[in-house]
């Protein structure tokens, strides 16, 4: 019976920086989370009201995209754990970890600004996380495809 093979220091760095940012993204998004609710449940017009929709899409898409991408950061501090240096590089996880970072911004502060039912310029933090997003992953799954343990 072989053991499995121990991850290398920077593995571990690189894991356990995932895990960090992951659980805090995370704390940080459920807590907006329940500001909505309380924005929702003391029916604040700045949020409900007919002509603030866009605001609380916004805001909605802020949270949402927090907490998936706190999730995904997540995953793949586990996945570096369980498998290894070479399963998560250091740029993809940092690409990750800042899409999880400018997505929610974006939205956020598209959000809390709005100019005529526009969400304005600070929504353009939105699709360069996502693009930071999609190289981060794609880097993940080339890795994960080319390892031998996975």
């Amino acid at each position: 019976m072989s053991k499995s093979p121990k991850p290398e220091p920077a593995s571990d760095a690189v894991a356990l920086s995932s895990l960090r940012f992951g659980w805090w993204a995370l704390g940080i998004s459920l807590s907006l989370g329940l500001v909505l609710e309380v924005l929702h449940g003391f029916k604040i017009g700045w949020y409900l009201d007919v002509g603030n929709e866009i605001r609380r899409l916004m805001l909605t898409l802020a949270h949402i995209h927090g907490t998936l991408l706190a999730l995904v950061n997540i995953a793949a501090g586990v996945l570096a754990k369980v498998f290894g240096a070479a399963i998560l590089p250091a740029r993809a996880a940092g690409a990750v970890r800042l899409a999880a970072i400018l997505m929610p911004i974006g939205f956020l502060l598209g959000g809390i600004v709005i100019h005529d039912g526009d969400p304005g310029l600070r929504v353009l933090l939105v699709p360069v996380g996502g693009f930071l997003l999609v190289y981060g992953v794609a880097a993940i799954a080339i890795a994960v495809n080319r390892s031998r343990r996975a």
